[in-house]
């Protein structure tokens, strides 16, 4: 079943890295817009915006700021009841994406609204954020209709020349372009694994690295249809077109592939939206996230810091 877009549409940014997508998504899809983050200097001025304060904690914990985003819950949610759809973009690996994306997706599920999540996974050194990422993004994907998942390190084993910056600017790219044809292409209800390439390649070595970045993420045997976005690709001979598209439904299986060629901008490459029925290596980064929902004690509420304001004096 594939994801329906139904406006009115609002564009939710998460965190630094989270509120500069939103922006970007908000003029590509005409939109509003609002920023929630723990940190006032993610904002700008003329998007409205939800502060999440840890009061005078200069460095909050994730679970710190996930307690004090259910402290302005009912301000976020009143924020969101006027729309239909919710598209809601965050890194978790940054320690505000990874507390936030919960708290909102879950707000967005009870108020019944469609929810798209586009979520960017850690580097494999960035070891502290791992867990937390995989247990985000689980619970992220269990309140979404659709999920988009973009790995980092994926993309970086598939370049290892790259920087973490430049890292940064190709998943972003990745994620607007796919933003941008949402309203002209379908996707998948489930989750997505969202690959592609370096700029400067040609097309067939973007569509290369594209799938190898895709089976770094999932079994070949979990991807169930493909959506190829060729970035530029009225630029593309047609032979060369026509040759990436019967290796890709080689691959593929040729029902289950699709292409898309509505992007005109003067750089070739490749953007491949993949979905995936069954596990992906993301389910490894939680060692208990194999134990069922209905065996898990503590699903219902993400783990978090509150401040009791208990007078207890210290025992000797």
């Amino acid at each position: 079943m594939s994801f329906q877009v139904k406006e009115p549409i609002l564009v939710i940014g998460l965190g630094g890295a989270g509120s500069k997508l939103a922006v970007k998504a908000k003029d590509a899809l005409n939109s509003d817009c609002l920023l929630i983050s723990n940190d006032s200097k993610d904002f700008i001025e003329e998007v409205p915006s939800v502060h999440v304060s840890t009061d005078s904690v200069i460095n909050p914990s994730m679970q710190l700021i996930r307690g004090s985003t259910y402290d302005v819950s009912e301000e976020i949610k009143s924020k969101i009841s006027g729309y239909s759809t919710v598209v809601m973009m965050s890194n978790l690996a940054g320690k505000a994406g990874s507390a936030i994306a919960p708290v909102v997706s879950e707000m967005c599920k009870e108020s019944n609204k469609g929810l798209i999540s586009f979520a960017i996974m850690p580097f494999k050194y960035e070891k502290d954020r791992i867990f937390n990422s995989g247990v985000a993004l689980k619970r992220v994907r269990e309140n979404s209709e659709c999920t988009v998942v973009l790995d980092n390190d994926s993309l970086l084993e598939s370049n290892p020349d790259l920087t973490p910056k430049a890292c940064y600017d190709i998943a972003n790219s990745a994620i607007i372009h796919v933003v941008e044809s949402l309203g002209a292409s379908e996707m998948a209800s489930e989750t997505n694994i969202l690959t592609t390439s370096k700029d400067g390649q040609n097309i067939e070595d973007s569509l290369r690295d594209s799938l190898k970045m895709l089976y770094e993420n999932a079994p070949p045997n979990t991807v169930k249809r493909s959506m190829l976005y060729v970035v530029g690709g009225s630029n593309i001979p047609v032979g060369v077109l026509n040759s990436i598209t019967n290796l890709t439904s080689g691959i593929l299986n040729e029902s289950n592939s699709q292409i898309d060629m509505t992007s005109t901008t003067e750089e070739s490459k490749v953007v491949m939206l993949s979905s995936i029925q069954g596990m992906t290596k993301f389910d490894n980064y939680d060692p208990l996230g194999m134990i069922s929902q209905e065996n898990t004690l503590d699903w219902v509420t993400p783990d978090c810091s509150i401040d009791c304001k208990l007078d207890l004096p210290q025992l000797e």
